[in-house]
């Protein structure tokens, strides 16, 4: 079964013509050179690919781990796993907004 992590690295090496060797979760998505105008891009092809929908509310992911791990975490919550509360941060803004 393919990870979560390989599956946005497939996006990553595609669309961004990034090194899979780069492609590690302590990576920051700026050391990738992807702005918050390519952060946004990514997230609407994440949500293509894993079928889910990023909340309105900015989350900081600047790691691509913490970006996995919040997937992750949308993909359990929206196709039946955990309770959505689990997701929100106080004060919290949606990763399209950073």
């Amino acid at each position: 079964m393919t990870t979560t992590l390989e599956r946005l690295s497939a996006i990553l090496v595609k669309d961004y013509k990034l090194s899979p060797q780069a492609l590690v979760p302590e990576a920051t998505l700026e050391s990738m050179g992807i702005d918050s105008l390519g952060a946004a891009e990514l997230f609407f092809s994440a949500e293509d690919v894993f079928h889910i929908t990023f909340p309105p509310e900015q989350v900081p992911l600047p790691t691509l781990g913490e970006v996995v791990g919040y997937i992750d975490k949308l993909i359990a919550v929206q196709h039946g796993g955990t309770p959505h509360g689990e997701l929100d941060a106080p004060g919290a803004q949606s990763p399209r907004q950073q």
